[in-house]
């Protein structure tokens, strides 16, 4: 897939231009947004994300559409997952509420541009060293035995990144707004909002050391590599508030990604056999690949629903609770 310059650059400007308009809405209105506000924005960019593949489809061909698909989808289930992180993020820095918008969005775009740094050295590696695909696979299976294990309650803890910031930097006590920068006695200093993005956007680096070699192993191609990840992570926002509520309830996610990523990462050391000329090791196709990828997340996403359903007619009644509502009758 030949991607020219112009394209790559209408590309970015479209990306830009809809995380400006981001950055003109929340800045204007800081709050937390209505469930049906987050249902169109969220809407919005599946479609925006389902035409972009149909466009890749019509001017590149199935294959390369197909490898979209599959990036994105795999991406964005990965956020999902990320976002049990985020709250507790939020959570243990009591980030108003009417200002959490404002922190996912900038945590998101460092994200973005730190993401596409790890893009253009990851692409110019595989593309260098085909024996990089040994070790991303080998990765990929690694972190999927992790997901299948036992998982903390608290996964955050702060990275070198944040902990030296907390060290460097001085810091007000409270919030101020949604400033990241105010002054105290004459002094200039930081708040607790700054941490919090740099808490978001570091942690969410640190969770590409997985994503990216996962869509690698679905896609050699930069252009969709860079799509793909900034598809997912554009409705990221949203998504936080639309289904917060419901992370609970994807008992199974983990383990449907634990599946995806052990199988992404057989299909990089298979690739790479095939390339080394091992004869038995077979190319597994694009069309399969989507398959597995679809059918895991939606058998795993209906099982929870319905264990959750299941738990959920099943809470016991306590005696204290039984003999509150004596008094209260």
């Amino acid at each position: 897939m030949n991607v020219p310059a112009w394209v790559w650059t209408v590309t970015v400007t479209g990306f830009a231009l809809m995380i400006a308009l981001d950055f003109v809405l929340v800045h204007r209105n800081p709050r937390e947004p209505s469930f049906r506000e987050c249902v169109a924005w969220v809407t919005f960019y599946v479609l925006a994300a389902i035409a972009f593949g149909a466009g890749v489809a019509a001017t590149a061909g199935g294959g390369s559409s197909g490898e979209f698909f599959a990036g994105w989808l795999t991406e964005y289930s990965l956020s999902v997952d990320n976002l049990f992180v985020f709250l507790i993020i939020m959570s243990r820095f009591a980030v108003p509420h009417r200002y959490r918008q404002q922190v996912l969005l900038v945590g998101i775009v460092l994200a973005l541009l730190l993401r596409g740094a790890f893009i253009a050295v990851g692409a110019s590696a595989v593309q260098r060293f085909d024996w990089l695909f040994y070790i991303f696979g080998a990765f990929l299976v690694y972190t999927a035995i992790k997901l299948v294990g036992p998982q903390e309650e608290d996964e955050f803890s702060e990275n070198v990144a944040l902990r030296f910031a907390r060290r460097i930097l001085p810091t007000t006590r409270s919030y101020v707004g949604g400033a990241v920068l105010t002054r105290v006695d004459g002094r200039r200093m930081v708040t607790p909002m700054l941490i919090v993005i740099i808490a978001i956007g570091t942690t969410d680096l640190l969770f590409a050391l997985d994503s990216i070699p996962a869509i690698f192993g679905l896609t050699q191609e930069p252009y969709l590599v860079f799509a793909a990840n900034t598809f997912a992570l554009m409705g990221l926002r949203q998504l936080y508030f639309l289904i917060g509520a419901l992370l609970d309830r994807l008992v199974y996610l983990s383990k449907g990604l634990a599946i995806i990523l052990a199988f992404i990462g057989g299909k990089l050391v298979l690739e790479a056999l095939h390339h080394d000329g091992v004869e038995w090791a077979p190319e597994i196709p694009i069309l399969v690949s989507l398959g597995v990828i679809v059918g895991t997340l939606a058998i795993t996403t209906a099982a929870s629903l319905i264990k959750s359903a299941r738990d959920g007619r099943r809470v016991p009644v306590e005696p204290a609770d039984l003999v509150d509502a004596d008094a209260n009758g």
